[in-house]
């Protein structure tokens, strides 16, 4: 193959890739100024850990008597009435699973006893209406 042909193909690829990426971020709003370097800002809106998938953060706020978990798409609420979670806490002794209930409008919640401490993992399978489930992990401060 000639280097051109091969430079062409290179170039075209990566043209593709570009457009794909491209594609993947449409259909929401920024406000950043041009120039700007864009990022979705993942901070905590009720002191808990978050983690953001596809565009969807989940924040977990864990306490020793209750885990939630809030789901907002863009700082909008995500309705939780027909959704339902199974997290499970992985700390170095332990481990402990629990079922996420809605709890409000974009919140799921589990009442127990649960041990909590700086490192312990969290892993949430959370289901969103007839959505497949999504994998989401935490490790709690």
């Amino acid at each position: 193959m000639k280097p051109s042909t091969v430079l062409s193909a290179l170039l075209f690829a990566c043209f593709v890739n570009l457009a794909s990426a491209a594609d993947d971020h449409k259909g929401h709003a920024h406000t950043e100024k041009p120039g700007q370097s864009h990022a979705h800002d993942a901070k905590p809106q009720h002191g808990g850990v978050v983690s953001v998938i596809k565009d969807i953060n989940y924040e977990l706020v864990a306490k020793a008597d209750s885990l939630t978990l809030y789901v907002t798409d863009h700082d909008q609420p995500v309705d939780t009435r027909n959704a339902s979670a199974t997290i499970t806490l992985l700390s170095a002794s332990d481990k402990t699973e629990a079922k996420l209930l809605p709890a409000g409008s974009n919140q799921l919640r589990a009442q127990g006893a649960f041990k909590i401490q700086a490192g312990t993992k969290a892993v949430a399978i959370v289901k969103l209406g007839d959505k497949p489930g999504q994998s989401v992990r935490f490790v709690l401060n």
